[in-house]
């Protein structure tokens, strides 16, 4: 016997958005906080360009040291410096020399999605590459 309530899935699934890891900076150290500034998150632009990340992108910050989740967007820091900068009222809440990952999502077609590759990056202990 079918189910009444049997859904096709094949044809649910092609038309389905889903939210996927995007960009994802694993470990990597505040260098840097800048309570009097207007807000966001200063990336050095290699670790952008490594990781696949654009100015003003909607990013994920997770505080490894003390549990802290907030959502902020990325401004472009000096290439090459290492610098990860927690702005405004962020930077009450990630310290300098907290050890964070940044993570970036992206909507995409479900079919799409199973196919996506996220970048990620590991930078060394001095935010490097």
């Amino acid at each position: 016997m079918v189910c009444p309530f049997a859904v096709n899935i094949p044809t649910f699934a092609a038309a389905m958005q889903i939210e996927i890891l995007k960009s994802k900076i694993h470990r990597v150290k505040i260098t840097e906080a800048n309570l009097n500034y207007i807000g966001s998150i200063t990336i050095d632009e290699d670790l952008m360009d490594a990781s696949n990340l654009i100015e003003n992108e909607k990013v994920q910050v997770l505080d490894l040291d003390n549990g802290e989740r907030l959502e902020t967007y990325v401004i472009k820091g000096t290439r090459g410096s290492g610098m990860i900068c927690m702005n405004g009222p962020a930077a009450r809440r990630i310290n300098v020399g907290d050890i964070v990952i940044i993570i970036s999502y992206a909507m995409m077609d479900f079919e799409e999605a199973k196919k996506f590759k996220p970048s990620i990056i590991f930078p060394n202990d001095n935010n490097g590459l």
